[in-house]
């Protein structure tokens, strides 16, 4: 409860910030969209599709259980060993990154600099400080295993990445697959119940669901769902040679477009459905092993 009113705090001292959000939004409507191949600003890594050499994080290095800031720092857009990274220089590197609005990249770093108990003007971080539990990470994750099994947040829980890919049920005209929200919504549920059966600790407030929400529901705007791009960043986190945002908004992807897919998403864990047929299967399966048994003993 007390957390869930600290951030209930800290959305209402940043009410400004959701103000701005949607003024960003009205300009992304009434504005042309960049061209394709324009979307990265030029000056910045990226610009056409071509990316900073990746080189794969070194004993060492910190790393988060963020896939695109570590991504980010294998590609030295970021320090490469992840190291004193300043809170107020984040943002505009996201941004150029990924095109988010700088309300989005602003919002979640300067939230990230207060759980640490840091100034956004002027202090730094290593990646692997964003792992402070129930700050902004969170159990449940799509890509990790929680906290309370594994400490250690900063690779990817292969297994978990490869199913949720794998889960995708859509195709685009020329059969790449792409993920969808209600593959996404199937895959959350999953892992909710899973998580609470095996982690002691399990814990999930609203509002760290809606920060699983908000950032899961980038894997279907920034990338599109596409998922040959998404083995890349969520298993090498490494950014495709060629690629940039399919965000191509003027102003970036705001909190307000990103909303649908945030409730989408939400909307459509069904835990109680699951946990009902998880427990109509294990009933079935307990009725047959009895039946054989009967035979086996009547033989």
């Amino acid at each position: 409860m007390a957390t869930t009113i600290f951030f209930v705090t800290i959305l209402i001292k940043n009410l400004y910030v959701f103000v701005w959000d949607f003024i960003l939004e009205i300009i992304n409507v009434l504005t042309p969209n960049r061209k394709k191949g324009h979307v990265t600003p030029h000056g910045t890594p990226g610009v056409r599709g071509k990316w900073p050499q990746y080189v794969a994080p070194m004993e060492g290095d910190s790393r988060s259980s963020c896939p695109a800031l570590n991504a980010m720092a294998n590609h030295g857009i970021l320090p490469h060993d992840g190291k004193n990274i300043r809170f107020d220089e984040l943002p505009g590197k996201i941004d150029a990154a990924f095109n988010f609005a700088p309300t989005i990249s602003f919002f979640v770093t300067n939230l990230a600099a207060k759980l640490l108990k840091k100034e956004y003007k002027g202090d730094t971080f290593d990646l692997a400080e964003l792992d402070l539990h129930n700050g902004i990470e969170h159990d449940a994750s799509l890509t990790r295993e929680d906290t309370g099994l594994v400490p250690n947040q900063s690779k990817p829980h292969l297994p978990f990445v490869r199913d949720l890919l794998m889960s995708a049920s859509k195709r685009d005209k020329g059969g790449s697959a792409l993920l969808t929200r209600k593959d996404i919504s199937r895959f959350f549920t999953k892992r909710r119940v899973d998580s609470r059966v095996t982690n002691p600790d399990f814990s999930l407030d609203l509002f760290h669901k809606l920060i699983g929400d908000l950032n899961t529901s980038f894997l279907l705007t920034i990338f599109a769902g596409r998922v040959d791009d998404l083995k890349c960043i969520l298993i090498e986190e490494r950014i495709p040679e060629g690629w940039e945002s399919h965000i191509r908004a003027r102003k970036g992807l705001t909190f307000t477009a990103s909303l649908p897919a945030i409730l989408g998403i939400e909307g459509g864990i069904q835990e109680k459905k699951y946990e009902a047929k998880i427990a109509a299967e294990a009933a079935a399966m307990a009725a047959l092993s009895n039946k054989d048994g009967y035979y086996s003993l009547g033989r």
